[in-house]
């Protein structure tokens, strides 16, 4: 029972992906170019924000685990303030990353058309 399922999901799966490119839309006229550019300005905006926000989460969360750890073992300070250095930093690079590939969708023309 369970292979004739599998059987027949691949299947359907399989026919489903091979007739999507009927439904493909035909490439537009010029105005795709501003369209890409609005969208690529768009975009960059939002994974700006995204990336800045889940970013201070994690470094509020990393602080307060390792403050934690640090009144509940305070001999290991030095070794969970090095360790919370090294994540802070780990985690701000992951911002400055999407800050610079958005310096580079706003200002960049990344895509020729």
């Amino acid at each position: 029972m369970k292979t004739r399922f599998a059987l027949l999901f691949t299947f359907v799966v399989l026919v489903l992906g091979l007739a999507s490119p009927i439904y493909a839309q035909e490439p537009a006229a010029a105005s795709t170019s501003v369209e890409v550019v609005r969208w690529s300005i768009i975009t960059a905006g939002f994974a700006l924000a995204i990336a800045a926000a889940f970013g201070a989460l994690s470094q509020g969360k990393a602080v307060s685990a390792a403050v934690e750890g640090i009144a509940r073992n305070p001999a290991a300070a030095n070794d969970i303030r090095g360790s919370l250095i090294l994540g802070l930093v780990l985690i701000e690079s992951l911002v400055i990353y999407v800050l610079l590939i958005s310096l580079i969708l706003f200002f960049i023309k990344p895509f020729p058309g």
